[in-house]
């Protein structure tokens, strides 16, 4: 079985040198994988020649010409109306097409959200599509969404985020009842608004394997599988563990550079530096999924570099490997289906 993945090969900081040298790494590690590089056809051939290893993968890839850019700062509204060539807008439509089985973008997320919406529309019984993405704990890492697609969500759509993130992580990550938390302001029942005291209810209520509320720092102890929050506070949630993370990063670099004792003890604790860095570093989770659409989409983070982009596309295959959108809009018909009628 081949898996073909679009990739928006002009949109990010970086564009096409940092998302075709990913794009050529995944190649050489998935034998499986077929890439569609969208973007400027004469910028990615220059491009490939820079990379000795594209000839002879040159049969797996395929150079898909997009004359337009949805820029990083660009209004979502803009780029869906106005921007019907750009290379963004074309690798979603080959997932549209069923020419491609999902799509990566680095590019602007709004926009990234609105035209997967508009072209691949959100699978039936879903209401609102969200992002779910990894996030590093002290056990591993755990997954947790909304992640900024959604604010001020209701709790039905909170339950749709669990179902959608339960079904996605049982099947890449091969967990068969994935635990469940709910981001909340404490752990005891009468913590919250009512919002989140009417979604834990509904949670309860469901098929899922529920575990209750979970504060912020439950988030890095890894006790649950998936977080479940509106993306007003996920995103928040999210920006701040990479403020941190580049905060400790910071202050350690700080420390060890002082004098010439610390420049001696941060080269014999290298090793250990080395591995802290790895753990902690947000381009090792890169690859946030737009869950609810009638295809795969997956959001690389803007400033990827190769190795984060590569990420990204590993995501990409995984999904499409576990046929995501396809278990999603099944357990969505299921429940729809045993709905008593009004």
């Amino acid at each position: 079985m081949t898996i073909k993945v679009s990739i928006d090969a002009s949109g990010g900081d970086h564009g096409i040198p940092v998302t075709v040298e990913a794009g050529i790494k995944a190649l050489r590690e998935f034998k499986d994988l077929h890439l569609f590089f969208v973007g400027d056809d004469s910028a990615i051939q220059k491009e490939l020649l820079q990379h000795s290893s594209a000839k002879n993968l040159s049969k797996r890839f395929t150079v898909t010409h997009a004359s337009e850019v949805v820029a990083m700062n660009e209004s979502p509204s803009i780029a869906l109306r106005k921007k019907k060539d750009s290379s963004m807008r074309i690798a979603i439509n080959l997932v549209k097409d069923g020419q491609a089985d999902a799509c990566v973008s680095a590019g602007n997320t709004g926009a990234l959200m609105a035209i997967s919406r508009f072209v691949l529309k959100t699978i039936k019984g879903i209401d609102r599509p969200a992002i779910m993405g990894r996030m590093p704990t002290m056990t591993g890492h755990t997954h947790m969404l909304d992640l900024g697609a959604n604010v001020d969500s209701k709790p039905e759509a909170l339950v749709e985020f669990a179902t959608m993130g339960s079904i996605a992580v049982q099947y890449t990550e091969d967990i068969p009842a994935p635990t469940i938390g709910l981001l909340n302001i404490g752990e005891e029942e009468m913590k919250g608004n009512e919002k989140i005291k009417k979604t834990a209810e509904l949670l309860k209520a469901s098929n899922l394997n529920y575990a209750g509320f979970v504060e912020g720092d439950d988030i890095y102890k890894g006790s649950v599988d998936l977080v479940v929050c509106d993306g007003f506070e996920g995103n928040i949630a999210l920006k701040a563990s990479e403020g941190v993370a580049s905060m400790m990063g910071h202050y350690l670099k700080q420390a060890f550079t002082k004098n010439t004792f610390t420049k001696i003890v941060a080269l014999i604790a290298s090793p250990v530096l080395k591995d802290f860095k790895s753990s902690l570093d947000p381009g090792k989770y890169n690859g946030a999924s737009l869950l609810g659409l009638r295809g795969i989409v997956i959001k690389s983070h803007g400033g990827a570099n190769s190795f984060s982009f590569l990420q990204a596309i590993k995501e990409a295959h995984i999904e499409a490997h576990a046929k995501i959108t396809e278990k999603i809009s099944n357990q969505v018909s299921l429940e729809l289906e045993n709905q008593p009628s009004e």
